[in-house]
C-alpha cells in the first residue's frame, strides 16, 4: 500500500461523506487507505461506518472509548495502525483540501525529505480559513513564538503548527513521542532532526461542524511547547533576567552619584547590551554558533536591535514615572519584562538562525511526476 491517510475526528459525521469522497477522487491513482481514529460523543462511528461500506477502497475506524493525549494520541494510534510506511494526517473539516494531497506525494517521491509540510505561510499558501482577525493573530502569534523556541528543528518549516502534513512512519520513534493537545506536527519537529519539505496549500473553510478552538486548547499548546522546549528559553530568560538586574543596580548607582535618570537608564542600557550578549553566545546559543555566521555579524545584528529596542523602550518610562506616578526604576523593570519575549524571538530567528547552504530546489509538476509514483512500502 502506498498511502495511509489518517483523520481524527470528534463529532464530525457532517463532513465525512465529503472527505472520503474528495480524498477518493484525488488519489484514484494511489493505493491507499483512510483511517479514522474517532473520539466522538455523537453518531459519527456510525457515519464512519456507512459510508465505509459504500467505497471501493479501504476505509477503516479506530474508535478510541477512553481517549488520551487528544488530537496527537489519536494520530499516535492511527500511525501504530497505518498499513503503510507513508502517513497523510490531515483534520476531518475539509479546512485542508484533499485535492493538496498528490502535490505531497510529488514532493515526497523525490527521496530527499522525511516530511512534507502543507504550509499556509510559505508562498502560495493562504490561512483564509482562520476565523478572523483574532484567530489569525494568535496562529501568526503562535507559530512565530514556537519557531523562536526551535530555530535549528524548525529551520525550513514556515507553518510547525499545521495538521496537514505527510510522513515517513520509519523516520518517527513512536515511543518516543508524548502526545498532549492537538500540534502533533509540533511533537514530532521537536523530538529530531527531519529533512522537510512544503508545498503551499489554501487553508479552507469549515464544512460542516464548529471550531474546536478554546482557551482550553490554547492552554495545552502553551504546556506542549513550554515542555518541549523549556531549556532554551529558560536559559534565556536567566540570561535575561542577570541583565536585567545588573541594568536596574547600574541604573540605581548612578542615579545616587548624581545622573538624571534618563541618562542613566541609557548607559546601563549598553553596558548590558553587551554582557547580555557575550553569555547568549557561550550559554544560551552556544550550540548555533558554528551555523549561523561570524561572531561579529551575530554582535551587530543583537546590538542593533538591542538599540533600537532601547530607542522605543526608554521613552516609555517618563511616561510611567510622570502619568502614573511610578518609581523610575520601578518603570524600567516593567519596559524590559515587556520586552523579553520580543528580544528572544528576535535572538532566536534571526541572530542565531542557521545560514543557507544552498538555494533550495524549485519542484515543478512536470520534474515531480518524474519520480516514482509509488513510494517505497
Amino acid at each position: 500500500m502506498d498511502l495511509s491517510v489518517i483523520v481524527p475526528t470528534f463529532n464530525e459525521g457532517g463532513n465525512v461523506a465529503e472527505l472520503v469522497r474528495r480524498i477518493g477522487a484525488a488519489l484514484h491513482d494511489v493505493d491507499f487507505e483512510v483511517v479514522f481514529v474517532d473520539d466522538s460523543t455523537d453518531d459519527t462511528p456510525a457515519t464512519i461506518q456507512a459510508v465505509a461500506a459504500a467505497t471501493d477502497f479501504p476505509v477503516r475506524l479506530i474508535h478510541r472509548d477512553e481517549p488520551e493525549g487528544g488530537l496527537s494520541g489519536a494520530v499516535l494510534d492511527g500511525f501504530r495502525n497505518a498499513q503503510a510506511r507513508w502517513c497523510l494526517v490531515m483534520d476531518g473539516d475539509l479546512q485542508h483540501p484533499p485535492e493538496d494531497i498528490p502535490r505531497m506525494l510529488d514532493r515526497a517521491a523525490l527521496g530527499d525529505v522525511d516530511i512534507v509540510v502543507a504550509s499556509r505561510y510559505v508562498a502560495g499558501g493562504t490561512a483564509g480559513g482562520l476565523a478572523g482577525a483574532t484567530r489569525t493573530a494568535v496562529s501568526r502569534t503562535s507559530t512565530l513564538l514556537t519557531k523562536a523556541m526551535f530555530p535549528r528543528k524548525l529551520h525550513g518549516c514556515t507553518d510547525p503548527m499545521t495538521g496537514f502534513f505527510l510522513v515517513d512512519r520509519d523516520t518517527v520513534d513512536l515511543d518516543d513521542l508524548r502526545p498532549r493537545g492537538f500540534k502533533i506536527l509540533l511533537e514530532i519537529l521537536a523530538r529530531r532532526q527531519m529533512r522537510i519539505g512544503e508545498i503551499p496549500f489554501a487553508f479552507a473553510t469549515r464544512f460542516a461542524g464548529e471550531s474546536k478552538a478554546t482557551f482550553s486548547q490554547g492552554m495545552r499548546f502553551l504546556t506542549q511547547l513550554a515542555m518541549l522546549r523549556f531549556g532554551r528559553m529558560s536559559a534565556f530568560a536567566l540570561v535575561g533576567g542577570v541583565g536585567a538586574i545588573a541594568n536596574l543596580v547600574i541604573m540605581w548607582g548612578l542615579i545616587h552619584l548624581g545622573m538624571n535618570y534618563l541618562t542613566a537608564a541609557i548607559i546601563a542600557s549598553e553596558v548590558t547590551i553587551i554582557g547580555n550578549f557575550l553569555l547568549l553566545e557561550y550559554l544560551v546559543f552556544a550550540d548555533m554558533r558554528s551555523e549561523s555566521g561570524q561572531m561579529w555579524v551575530r554582535f551587530l545584528k543583537s546590538f542593533a536591535f538591542n538599540n533600537v529596542e532601547a530607542v522605543v523602550r526608554i521613552p516609555i518610562i517618563p511616561l510611567l514615572v510622570q502619568g502614573a506616578h511610578i518609581p523610575s526604576v520601578l518603570a524600567a523593570a516593567i519596559t524590559l519584562a515587556a520586552a523579553f519575549v520580543v528580544r528572544f524571538v528576535y535572538h532566536a530567528l534571526w541572530v542565531y538562525a542557521p545560514k543557507r547552504k544552498a538555494t533550495a530546489r524549485i519542484v515543478t509538476p512536470a520534474v515531480a511526476r518524474t519520480a516514482e509514483r509509488t513510494l517505497e512500502s
